[in-house]
């Protein structure tokens, strides 16, 4: 195979997956599972013995859900709203990791200032930084939107 064919054949796969968006009524069903995951989150204290279903269910459908928003299509769809939209993932990731390495030191100097007796050093689960990255992606972005 040409070298120049297959550098064009990954270039255009490559480009293909960095554009990839789903259809504008998947922002709809993020927002209704995402409200949906809320409501499960208040209804574990209604059915203790269900709880860590419930708690693991929310969590899932949370991340999901925001996933969905992340990745719809918006009304406009430009160049200018892909740039704007890899800024906020950048933006996102950047955050997520400096977040990811300073809040377990932050935590654990904070509740060994509150409690008498000596914290263990806990580390930060999945369900959190990927939670807090698309919490900022979305904001992010819908920030960066508004201003351009």
């Amino acid at each position: 195979m040409n070298p120049k064919k297959a550098i064009d054949c990954e270039r255009s796969t490559i480009q293909k997956i960095l554009i990839f968006r789903l259809p504008r009524y998947f922002r709809t069903l993020g927002i209704v599972l995402f409200a949906i995951s809320f409501l499960c989150m208040f209804l574990k204290s209604s059915f203790p013995e269900h709880a860590s279903v419930l708690k693991e269910g929310a969590n899932r459908l949370m991340l999901v859900a925001m996933l969905f928003m992340s990745m719809a299509k918006d009304k406009e769809e430009d160049e200018l709203t892909i740039l704007l939209r890899g800024q906020s993932y950048a933006a996102a990731f950047i955050l997520g990791v400096v977040y990811a390495l300073v809040m377990p030191y932050i935590e654990y100097g904070v509740s060994n200032l509150v409690n008498t007796e000596a914290e263990t050093f806990k580390e930060l689960g999945d369900f959190q930084i990927l939670l807090f990255m698309l919490m900022i992606q979305l904001m992010y972005y819908s920030v960066l939107k508004k201003i351009r």
